[in-house]
């Protein structure tokens, strides 16, 4: 196993364990053990259904963005994609995103740039879900000003979501806006002849700057056309209206799956609207930078959204502990079985790609 992936390993699992300390130190063990005992867990098998299902949905949005680029059937979009989120479950970096669009350029050819504008257009999709999540929860929110939590050291109020969400929808308005530039031709154009211009002005420089400056140009031109071929989904309204759809059931079926395993955990009795403010509350948490597969900042935002409407903090932790294995495990084992299927090696492709391997979009 290479170096790089033990130290990734070993650190992960260090930044998991510190984070889930700060997040149960505050609740006592023996009851939080207590209340697991009480748990139904017969109603884990329609949770996991769900949980599945939005991952079906997952593959067949992607299909329909990758439609342009390359059609795939629905098991080679699906292993890549189960491999990529298994990835992300495991190692730090969110180097998950990145294994998608190496493998469809090592299995099927397709540039990297091009895979990747793909992931992106997703990650976008599900932002503009959560956005209006957030519009419709935002009151339930804000109904609380005097609700505080303690977690690490920090108190997290509404204010803190607050600012978490308005933070998610600054990048959400900038990815929004990139992806127009490079999707549309017009503009795309002038990125390009700007490129091409500075390219140009390189011939004043010193010969071995230029030369450096002249590579890096026609890879930078290699990239910006590689990734706008994975964006023209947006030239075609009614599979944008599709994929837009299709984000909405995914994250229906991402709430229904807790609100199923919540009817049975004492304590946590909540309505279906109730739990997809749980739900948004969770994501914006998970949107920070943070450990493999989450592990605390996905407890703290559980045990917070939780809070606002009268579970103790036992109840709560102990649930959005259950509820966060239960999200997570499935994708972890899918995805080393998608692995297994494949062939594909994960720490080869977790650390064994270069960067410049994944620059060259056009190899």
């Amino acid at each position: 196993m290479p170096k790089k992936l033990v130290f990734s390993l070993l650190l992960g699992g260090l930044l998991s364990a510190g984070t889930l300390y700060l997040a149960f130190r505050n609740v006592p063990l023996a009851q939080l053990i207590s209340y697991l005992g009480t748990i139904t867990y017969a109603w884990m098998a329609p949770s996991l259904a769900l949980v599945v299902l939005s991952f079906v949905l997952r593959v067949c949005r992607w299909r329909l963005i990758l439609k342009d680029a390359m059609a795939l059937s629905f098991w080679q979009a699906f292993h890549p994609l189960m491999i990529g989120f298994m990835i992300n479950s495991v190692l730090p970096g969110r180097v998950g995103e990145l294994a998608r669009p190496v493998l469809l350029k090592r299995e099927h050819g397709l540039a990297f740039g091009t895979g990747l504008a793909t992931v992106v257009a997703e990650r976008v999709f599900d932002m503009v879900v959560l956005i209006a999540l957030f519009a419709a929860v935002f009151p339930t929110v804000v109904s609380r000003p005097d609700l505080d939590v303690a977690f690490g050291g920090m108190h997290l109020n509404s204010q803190t979501l607050q600012a978490v969400a308005w933070a998610m929808i600054r990048i959400g308005i900038v990815l929004v806006i990139g992806l127009a530039l490079l999707a549309f031709s017009g503009s795309r154009r002038v990125l390009l002849n700007t490129i091409e211009w500075l390219m140009g002005f390189s011939g004043r420089t010193g010969p071995r700057l230029q030369k450096h400056i002249q590579r890096f140009g026609r890879a930078l031109i290699g990239w910006v056309e590689s990734f706008a071929q994975g964006l023209k989904l947006i030239g075609h309204p009614r599979r944008a209206i599709a994929c837009l759809a299709l984000s909405v059931m995914i994250w229906a079926a991402g709430v229904l799956s807790y609100y199923v395993f919540a009817i049975g955990c004492p304590g946590i009795d909540l309505s279906f609207t109730e739990m997809a403010v749980v739900t948004t509350i969770i994501c914006f948490f998970i949107a920070l930078p943070s450990v493999p597969g989450y592990w605390g900042v996905w407890e703290a935002g559980g045990v917070f959204a939780l809070a606002l409407f009268g579970a103790t903090a036992q109840d709560a932790a102990a649930f959005t502990l259950v509820s966060h294995a239960l999200q997570l495990f499935p994708v972890i084992l899918i995805g080393w079985l998608s692995a297994l299927v494949t062939s594909i090696n994960i720490w080869q492709l977790s650390y064994g790609t270069k960067t410049k391997n994944m620059l060259e979009v056009n190899a």
